[in-house]
């Protein structure tokens, strides 16, 4: 093993734990964003700038689009692009370490998805994983006797997820990875451009709406997406995977910090409960 290997098996999880960080940073910056301009707005300016960046660092990937790959990539932009869309809107309605929480819950629905879509058969202990995380979401969103409507629509940006992480496992093998994220970010651009007609489109109002813009579209999308292609061609899709949960923790703790949200009992046992549930998931997947 060449010493520039050894080098990037070292520095490609530290890379997605950087990742980790910038989505979890995320939806604490775009919980004040979006009260500002409204969702669709915001997240047509965000996929719109990030399929500009990645064409501008590597304009050749043009090059690499042909009718099937633009078939497999808009199809797995469609369940992105809703999964985005009521992830924003779910943000929009309820706090963000609920939000990180709530989304992590894909590694968990994957399998579930996947028994159904693609027939592959569930075991016992993922069965137990589904019950474990579905116990954590209701302490986590269950307020009274009611389930939060913001909660609700973060299940569904989680379902949507889970869908692309399966229309991935199937048609990224074989196609180049790059050119497949361009695409996808383009369809969800459309998509939330489409879903802006009703109101008109109006760009970001003040300077900070447009940093919040520029970050989650350079560093939350584009760069986040480049270095998780980068950083899985030196370490298991299921490293990854478990790297990656740290999104929800670092959601959580920014909100904290920066968004002064309070994380009461309830909240931080079903967290922990979600966060159980993901690890146990992925982690078995490696024996």
């Amino acid at each position: 093993m060449s010493v520039r290997h050894q080098l990037q098996l070292k520095l490609a999880p530290w890379a997605l734990l950087g990742v980790a960080a910038a989505w979890g940073l995320a939806f604490v910056v775009m919980k004040d964003a979006i009260e500002r301009q409204s969702v669709n707005n915001f997240l047509f300016t965000r996929f719109s700038l990030a399929v500009v960046v990645m064409v501008v660092i590597k304009p050749q990937v043009i090059k690499k689009f042909d009718k099937d790959l633009l078939l497999r990539g808009s199809m797995a932009g469609i369940f992105l692009g809703f999964g985005y869309i009521f992830q924003t809107l779910g943000l929009e309605r309820t706090g963000a370490a609920i939000t990180g929480f709530i989304t992590g819950l894909y590694v968990v629905l994957t399998p579930l998805l996947a028994s159904f879509i693609l027939k592959e058969r569930i075991s016992r202990f993922v069965w137990l994983c589904i019950f474990i995380a579905t116990v954590g979401l209701a302490l986590l969103s269950v307020q009274g006797f009611s389930v939060g409507f913001g909660e609700m629509l973060v299940l569904m940006s989680a379902i949507f997820f889970a869908a692309h992480i399966i229309a991935l496992s199937k048609w990224s093998p074989g196609r180049d990875v790059y050119a497949m994220t361009v695409v996808q970010l383009s369809i969800c651009a459309v998509m939330a451009g489409i879903a802006s007609i009703p109101e008109g489109y109006s760009p970001p109002p003040d300077r900070g709406v447009w940093a919040v813009v520029v970050f989650t579209a350079v560093f939350a999308t584009a760069v986040a997406f480049i270095i998780q292609t980068w950083s899985q061609a030196h370490i298991s899709a299921t490293k990854v995977a478990v790297i990656l949960t740290m999104e929800v923790v670092f959601a959580a703790l920014f909100a904290v910090i920066f968004g002064g949200e309070v994380l009461t009992l309830q909240v931080l046992l079903g967290g922990t409960l979600v966060l159980l549930a993901m690890y146990l998931i992925v982690l078995k997947e490696n024996n």
